[in-house]
């Protein structure tokens, strides 16, 4: 099944082709005098996937209001479909991120919707920062950290079923972001706090399968705006080492502090051999979950620069994710934008000149350090991005090629729209 018409987008691409080929072997003889292989780098490019969040496709909005879209899904299999235009015109997409109970429907339907759209799952994700309809406990208070034994059990076992849903759809990771936290100073005690946490979460790695792993994601403030149990990427390496070699960290680039050095947290989880994965988004503030490589796409690139330089190591494997709010732009399009920008750092991180950077900086040449990085950074990669895509069926320019496919019209046309403001960023 396919969502846009393949001859649509085969039309498209023969309209750019001719460019695109010229472009292509300009960028190939440019490498080539710097001794890079352009069709070496295309063809890495063309295996890096990341997943996309399931709702990631639904317009976002703020604390204070969300001013809904045009044609939004109104199930897990209206995102999948959309999760599959996206797949379909950039070709860095073949997997989706679940968040349970959001996306909650039976397993067998779940798979065959997405075998027929050629999609996978990723990472599962639980919730226990909203009370759902029905539940016996309230996570006002908190969940795996609860003082109430009941409210850290029903918290434990929402997991748990996150898991045994995940199996059924052949995903191979579990991913837990709490709130808790507290909001004014004496209201909670830290360490014991932190310890039942720990006991909790204990219970779900115990529960894993013995090919899965357990994500924890920190995350510096909010709901949580005077102390949050798992805030910072220290907090989350202490985590991973005490439940055990299934647990790793997972870095949202959202949830730090202004100007921390992103990267070098990279790198000292690396070293930890504790890197489970990311959430890509941008910032500018805070977690403000901007597309991936809108504000700072310089930073994502010294992130892949660490990625890249750690390839082959023993049990390195972290998984990629988008995790974005989309306010202003269509969903779609901003998923393919910021799939192709994690792509594009990707490909400059694999132009990095490592024997020479390795000889700048054993020698303290700083400049010509910062230098070799800048020469990969200011490489317009597009074309080897355009080639990887044409190359797997995909659009050579995505975007316009959506537009002019008329998807979000058509989808419209058939999922009722949606009234009235209401609030919450997803």
């Amino acid at each position: 099944m396919t969502m846009i018409d393949s001859d649509l987008i085969a039309a498209e691409n023969a309209a750019h082709a001719t460019n695109l080929n010229a472009d292509y072997d300009s960028l190939g003889d440019r490498l080539a005098r710097r001794g890079i292989d352009i069709d070496a780098v295309k063809a890495k490019v063309a295996t890096y996937h990341v997943a996309i969040p399931s709702w990631g496709v639904g317009t976002g909005g703020t604390r204070f209001a969300r001013f809904p879209g045009a044609g939004e899904p109104r199930n897990i299999f209206d995102k999948l479909e959309d999760c599959a235009v996206i797949q379909q015109l950039t070709r860095a997409t073949p997997t989706v991120s679940l968040h349970i109970p959001w996306d909650k429907a039976p397993a067998a339907n779940l798979m065959a919707k997405a075998q027929a759209l050629g999609l996978g799952f990723d990472a599962m994700n639980s919730n226990t920062f909203q009370d759902q309809p029905g539940q016996t406990h309230s996570y006002k208070y908190g969940s795996l950290s609860h003082t109430d034994a009941a409210t850290r059990a029903q918290a434990v076992a929402h997991n748990l079923e996150c898991i045994e849903i995940g199996r059924a759809l052949g995903a191979k990771a579990l991913t837990v972001w709490i709130g808790d936290g507290s909001n004014f100073p004496g209201q909670t005690d830290f360490t014991r706090q932190f310890e039942r946490y720990l006991a909790s979460m204990a219970q779900i790695y115990a529960a894993l399968p013995e090919d899965w792993r357990l994500f924890s994601e920190h995350k510096m403030y909010e709901p949580a705006f005077y102390s949050t149990v798992v805030q910072d990427w220290g907090t989350n390496l202490m985590i991973a080492q005490t439940l055990g070699p299934k647990a790793f960290c997972l870095v949202d680039l959202g949830h730090h502090a202004p100007n921390v050095n992103i990267e070098m947290i990279v790198a000292r989880l690396i070293q930890a051999g504790k890197l489970g994965g990311f959430h890509f988004n941008d910032s500018k503030y805070g977690d403000d979950d901007l597309d991936t490589g809108s504000v700072a796409p310089y930073r994502l690139f010294l992130i892949f620069n660490e990625l890249v330089a750690a390839e082959g190591k023993p049990g390195f494997a972290p998984a990629h994710m988008l995790d974005q709010s989309h306010n202003v732009t269509d969903p779609i399009e901003s998923l393919m934008v910021s799939a192709m920008e994690v792509c594009r750092a990707y490909a400059q991180a694999l132009l990095v000149d490592r024997t020479a950077l390795a000889g700048h900086q054993d020698g303290n040449d700083a400049l010509m350090a910062t230098a070799t990085l800048k020469a990969a950074f200011r490489t317009d990669v597009e074309p080897i991005l355009a080639m990887a895509r044409a190359d797997a069926g995909g659009a050579i320019d995505p975007v316009a090629t959506y537009r002019v496919a008329g998807y979000r019209a058509r989808v419209a046309a058939v999922r009722p729209a949606i009234h009235g403001a209401s609030g919450g960023i997803v």
